[in-house]
């Protein structure tokens, strides 16, 4: 059975989707973007500050699913412009300091909003 993962603390999904689904012990959250939920606005336009945002984001998702960064298993990362992915792994691996996940970053030709990134991930519930 499938259980809808929701919170207030992360934005919201902006088309007809949840930003996570638990089922079978794991969780699926939808890729998340550097959105500040307070204000509904990017944080700003600078790589670094919209990937904390998007940990961020990630984290209020997880934990309202009962994980966590240490039970992630797999993560995507989508790059508007992948100049961008010293910048963006510098942050990212503040996150990931022992459990380090499998991952796959891609550029991408567009993304929502025209953020510059984007993640999703899949972790133990």
């Amino acid at each position: 059975m499938n259980e809808v993962v929701s919170t207030e603390k992360a934005p919201g999904a902006i088309g007809p989707y949840s930003q996570a689904v638990k089922a079978n012990g794991m969780i699926f959250c939808s890729g998340q973007i550097p959105i500040d939920p307070a204000t509904g606005n990017f944080v700003s336009d600078d790589i670094s500050e919209q990937t904390d945002q998007v940990f961020k984001n990630l984290l209020a998702v997880l934990e309202a699913g009962g994980s966590g960064f240490d039970k992630v298993v797999k993560t995507t990362v989508f790059l508007a412009d992948m100049n961008d992915f010293a910048a963006m792994n510098e942050v990212y691996s503040k996150y990931f300091v022992e459990n380090k996940p499998a991952r796959a970053t891609v550029q991408a030709a567009r993304l929502p909003r025209d953020a510059r990134v984007e993640i999703d991930c899949i972790a133990l519930a």
